[in-house]
């Protein structure tokens, strides 16, 4: 008699013949509807289902006992398949889709796809994390927030959920306000984690859920709860950013360096944030714990969901792009009736590089907006080279000796140190460079984060420098260059041809004996004020690093039916919260605030 694929399972756990490879994650569905499209009938459930017009209610009894069968066919399914403790189930899924994610070896996973009601098993992928003026340039403050109630009342019981990195609830733009308190919502039924360093909870009213997913990122071994934090404590700083821009508090002063850039505000001021958090610094996230973040989320009655947050590349192993585990939570989620705004991804400006890509929700470009910050340097000879600022001027009506980075070393062998980046004080003299300015290399260790301009800054400040100029030689095409703010008078030149002005008068203003050495520095110069923002016209225009459509490849490589992103939005040069735990950005490590 030949042995059904379920039975012939358990015969080969039985016989102990399913040999263990490396154990991977994978994201299971099931046959059988999930609970936002369950119309009953099955082992009599009444239907859960919803309109697409409808909230869920999670607090039903029929949901709840709806839910906790699906979970326990997840266990018995796996319980018939394999051994107890040869597996692990991470999460079960069972509002948006009907699955689970599990922990297992790839021969368990091949046991898995061949067994009755299993649908489809994917191994699981990546994903990465992908405004004082803004408000104005969008008209916000006449159009928008008077219709809402006026600034103070704009997005008002509406509920945010945040799939990012995490919260760091003490900056002042998620502060209850005590003048006008936050009432709370009966609606949203998220809960509040508690930060194992402070005992205390994450909400205050303004943040009303704070939850973090890591079970997928543990098993996979990426999880390092001294840098990630195993709590809803935002680790990296783009989780923050993000909430900040979308729902901080209006009127947060944003103030850097003794210098103050004007007040900031989220764009509902009064929308409540709910946290998922699901990625994590060094390694970004992994779906499973995603689709649980998003599952939960919706479970919680969240308004919106804000996902700037994409897989690294379609996933590769389905039949159809659109038919994964995400892409199909993400659908569930808009039958909901939650509104689901994607980030279109930072692949840009080459075409087909989408993240976002589910027909179904809002998948959101970057634009530019009309600010920029620049800054000249004056040399001796007359000319002005531009460049980017945010930072003071040197004294005004005077100029000071300039001294290149390479021309003061202390000794010969400070060369293995890259000297010309001007990220180590201590292989620079410091009697040649006090009240001076430093020039310094923009060299290939600032693109891959191992040099920052905030570095320079610190450097130059430390050997009494009055500023410094960091100039790129060397660029390649579409390099994307943003202003640093710095408490010290500093220049980025960017344009390699205004770079050669400043190499070419150095050189000529520079004696040298006959073994190089620098007789004298004759070379002078100053620097403007690169603080106050330059408003241009052209703007609104796509982002240099904006992910580009018009349709994405799929997995086979052919070109998808599908026209993408669906809506612009500003997404560069934005004033907006930050965690001072983040390390990724090397320019702002420790920074509350973030340009």
């Amino acid at each position: 008699m030949k042995a059904s694929g379920l039975g012939w399972a358990v015969l080969l756990v039985l016989l102990g013949l399913v040999v263990k490879g490396k154990a991977e994650i994978y994201i299971v569905t099931v046959e059988g509807e999930p609970i936002i499209s369950y119309k009953g009938g099955e082992n009599g459930f009444e239907a859960t289902a919803v309109e697409s017009d409808e909230k869920l209610d999670t607090t039903s009894e029929l949901v709840t006992s709806y839910a906790s069968h699906l979970e326990k066919k997840h266990d018995m399914l796996l319980g018939m398949l394999f051994e107890h403790g040869s597996y692990k189930k991470l999460y079960s899924y069972k509002h948006l889709i009907n699955g689970f994610s599990v922990h297992l070896s790839p021969q368990q996973a091949e046991t898995l796809k061949r067994a009755p009601g299993v649908k489809s098993v994917e191994r699981d992928w990546k994903v990465r994390k992908l405004t004082t003026h803004t408000p104005q340039f969008l008209g916000l403050p006449t159009g928008v927030w008077p219709a809402g109630g006026g600034f103070d009342r704009a997005g008002e019981d509406i509920v945010i959920g945040f799939v990012d990195s995490g919260i760091y609830p003490h900056h002042p733009s998620f502060a209850a306000h005590h003048d006008d308190p936050y009432g709370p919502v009966p609606k949203y039924r998220g809960k509040c984690e508690i930060d194992p360093d402070t005992k205390r909870d994450f909400c205050n009213g303004k943040i009303i859920g704070a939850q973090y997913f890591a079970e997928a990122a543990k098993a996979a071994g990426a999880f390092n709860p001294t840098i990630d934090f195993a709590s809803p404590m935002d680790g990296d700083g783009h989780g923050s950013h993000t909430a900040a821009i979308a729902a901080g508090n209006n009127g947060i002063p944003v103030r850097l360096h003794g210098h103050e850039f004007g007040k900031a505000s989220g764009m509902a001021p009064r929308a409540r944030i709910a946290v998922y958090k699901a990625i994590y610094r060094l390694f970004g996230g992994f779906v499973a714990d995603v689709v649980a973040a998003i599952d939960q989320a919706v479970h919680d009655g969240v308004d919106i969901l804000s996902l700037s947050v994409g897989p690294n590349s379609p996933p590769t192993n389905t039949k159809t792009t659109f038919l994964n585990p995400f892409d199909a939570t993400l659908l569930a989620a808009v039958k909901a009736g939650v509104f689901v705004a994607q980030a279109a991804g930072n692949g840009g400006p080459f075409p087909k590089t989408l993240v976002s890509y589910s027909p179904w929700i809002a998948s959101v470009a970057a634009a530019i907006d009309d600010r920029r910050y620049k800054n000249h340097l004056n040399l001796g000879n007359g000319k002005a080279l531009a460049g980017l600022g945010l930072s003071p001027s040197t004294h005004p009506n005077q100029t000071y000796t300039m001294v290149a980075a390479n021309d003061v070393l202390l000794d010969s062998s400070a060369t293995k140190f890259s000297p010309s980046d001007c990220q180590r004080p201590e292989v620079l003299n410091k009697k040649l460079v006090e009240g001076n300015i430093l020039l310094c290399g923009y060299s290939f260790n600032f693109v891959v984060g191992t040099a920052s301009i905030k570095k320079v800054s610190e450097t130059a400040k430390a050997l009494g420098a009055v500023g410094f100029v960091l100039a790129v030689e060397n660029v390649s095409p579409g390099t994307k260059f943003d202003p640093v703010p710095v408490g010290i008078p500093g220049i980025l030149i960017t344009d390699v041809s205004k770079t050669m002005d400043l190499i070419d008068y150095y050189n000529v203003s520079t004696p040298r004996d006959w073994t190089g050495r620098v007789k004298s520095f004759k070379a002078i110069g100053s620097i403007g004020d690169g603080l106050m923002p330059i408003l241009h016209k052209s703007a609104p225009e796509v982002a240099l690093f904006s992910a580009r459509g018009p349709n994405i490849r799929d997995f086979s490589f052919q070109d998808a039916d599908l026209l993408k992103p669906d809506i612009l939005a500003p997404g560069s040069l934005i004033w907006a919260a930050w965690s001072p735990n983040g390390t990724d950005e090397p320019n702002f490590v420790g920074k509350d605030d973030l340009l």
